[in-house]
């Protein structure tokens, strides 16, 4: 049985607009999302979860770093921590990997030393099929230091939750990006008037966006649009053969944000529940190839 079975499952409340009514050449542009809600737990190595027990083979290395750390004692290479595993059973879209794997499992370094600068992340990914691990490790290794305790995951167990979701807004062009833009300054003008009344008497108003309620959800998600709040519009090619990649999983710091409250799940709201930190407190996009899932992957801090 996994860990998720039985478990109260995680509801996101209804959009406060219907986007589409409001804007329906965004049809076209809609995809769908799963929302991973990680809450802590315990997981099991069949599980998919975050921070848990990985289902590893007893005769297979663990993935390791060979960049030296100055700040990591001991000998080189370094075991990477183990960060996430998706069950495709649980995950609806997390899409089918090389000949037909079912499993992800997701990895990274625990020291910012890394990339061109020296101070980047390392992120490693590992596709397999469940059911050929007929002997999992019993023992799993985890690196003797740690550069950061952010990169340290809690154990927490999944309530996989699919959604609808629609492009970050600075990705919309053409006369659908003006009228969106058009109708977010409205809004956002409006929010502006009504907290300028509310210091009278007291009320909190508050008016949905697109940005922030009708577009990108926050949090842990597989599939769905990426969101660009740091580095603004981007494309991912791939290396390989150069078609655009296409988001594979968020890894996010928070599950929500001040202004992204209209995404908190009905039954509860932990903000950061796997204490996992990415960058400056924000989130890490991997995409990943849609002609090849065996070309290599791409990655975007935000």
């Amino acid at each position: 049985m996994r860990a998720s079975d039985h478990r109260p499952g995680r509801t996101t409340p209804p959009r406060p607009l219907d986007v589409e009514s409001l804007f329906p050449d965004l049809a076209a542009h809609r995809r769908t999302a799963t929302r991973l809600h990680p809450r802590p737990g315990t997981p099991g190595p069949h599980d998919s979860h975050v921070g848990g027990p990985m289902l590893w083979p007893a005769d297979e290395a663990w993935p390791v770093c060979t960049t030296p750390h100055r700040r990591a004692p001991g000998p080189e290479p370094l075991p990477l921590v183990a960060l996430t595993q998706l069950h495709a059973r649980d995950v609806p879209d997390l899409p089918a990997g090389p000949d037909g794997c079912d499993l992800l499992q997701v990895f990274w370094c625990p020291f910012d030393a890394h990339g061109p600068t020296g101070y980047g992340m390392y992120t490693h990914l590992r596709w397999r099929r469940a059911a050929e691990v007929h002997e999992p490790a019993a023992e799993l290794p985890a690196p003797a230091a740690v550069g950061f305790d952010g990169y340290l995951p809690e154990p927490c167990v999944l309530h996989p939750e699919r959604i609808t979701e629609y492009p970050y807004i600075e990705l919309l062009t053409g006369e659908l990006g003006a009228a969106v833009e058009e109708w977010e300054d409205a809004q956002e003008e409006a929010a502006y008037e009504a907290e300028e009344e509310a210091e009278e008497d007291g009320d909190e108003p508050w008016l949905p966006t697109y940005q922030c309620d009708l577009s990108v959800a926050p949090g842990w998600k597989v599939g769905g649009h990426a969101a660009w709040n740091l580095t603004g519009p981007g494309t991912m090619d791939c290396e390989a053969c150069g078609c655009p990649m296409e988001l594979l999983l968020t890894v996010a710091t928070t599950e929500w944000q001040a202004d992204r409250k209209s995404w908190i799940p009905l039954e509860d709201g932990p903000m950061s529940p796997t204490g996992v930190v990415v960058g400056n407190h924000g989130k890490l996009n991997v995409f990943a190839c849609p002609r090849d899932p065996s070309h290599p992957h791409g990655f975007s801090v935000q």
